[in-house]
């Protein structure tokens, strides 16, 4: 008889929380709110230890409530019996141990996005599509939802670079891809501009998709618009890689 194994762990922190142990939902029995904070910064820091005053920070940033011990004891508690004994190690400071398979969508986001610049660079744009596309999807959601505290704003700040450089690889591996392609070049290359407008990179692939197309006179008004962009708001010219480009569209 052959045994199946079980389902690997899966986390999933962007958008609406979910736990998924052993092929069961867990995230509808996490103890409310500051439950979730919880179990979110354990997940994020569980390769280390974390001292209870560190995970009471991060449950009430702005100002510790009176009984923030005894709170933070009964949300440890709930948390144990929820997901199983040996899950939560320690006692002064805690360590969730999830084992080898457990898959959080923040860090395949930033595993995908890593994995699909290496192949950018390599020139295996097939290769790059999926990886690009699956750090985006994850990367755009937001990041615990209605919550506010340091650690959450600089979890989506990393996240928001990780869509960004996502999003570039996708858009110059479509464009590397041709084709049927070229349309989501294109858009990648809009929704980069749109998402950092000071960030040449994402016109350079632009102006180069509209080319693709045969739209040149789009991709020419794409580095006028640049140009613009960073006299006023800098004071400086586009740089050489993107005057490069410039320069090939004349030829064109």
């Amino acid at each position: 008889m052959t045994l199946v194994p079980a389902p690997p762990t899966r986390i999933q922190l962007c958008g609406p929380t979910v736990v998924e142990r052993d092929g069961e939902r867990l995230d509808g029995r996490l103890p409310g709110r500051q439950g979730r904070l919880l179990f979110a910064y354990l997940v994020l820091n569980r390769h280390r230890l974390t001292s209870r005053d560190e995970l009471a920070g991060a449950i009430w940033p702005q100002q510790l409530p009176t009984a923030a011990e005894a709170g933070l004891n009964a949300l440890i508690s709930k948390l144990r019996k929820i997901l199983g004994a040996g899950i939560i190690n320690g006692r002064a400071a805690l360590r969730l141990q999830l084992g080898e398979d457990v898959r959080v969508d923040v860090e395949a986001a930033v595993e995908a996005a890593h994995r699909a610049e290496s192949q950018v660079a390599l020139g295996h744009w097939t290769r790059a599509w999926g990886p690009s596309l699956t750090a985006v999807f994850v990367a755009e959601r937001e990041f615990l939802p209605g919550e506010d505290a340091v650690w959450i704003g600089e979890q989506r700040q990393h996240l928001a670079d990780i869509r960004l450089r996502a999003l570039e690889a996708y858009a110059v591996a479509a464009l590397g891809i041709g084709s049927t392609e070229l349309p989501a070049a294109v858009r990648a290359g809009r929704q980069l501009v749109s998402l950092a407008p000071l960030r040449e990179s994402g016109y350079q692939v632009l102006m180069r998709a509209l080319a693709s197309q045969g739209n040149v006179a789009e991709a020419l008004h794409v580095h006028a618009r640049l140009r613009e962009i960073l006299r006023d708001e800098l004071g400086i010219s586009p740089c050489a890689a993107t005057q490069a480009v410039y320069d090939q569209l004349l030829k064109a």
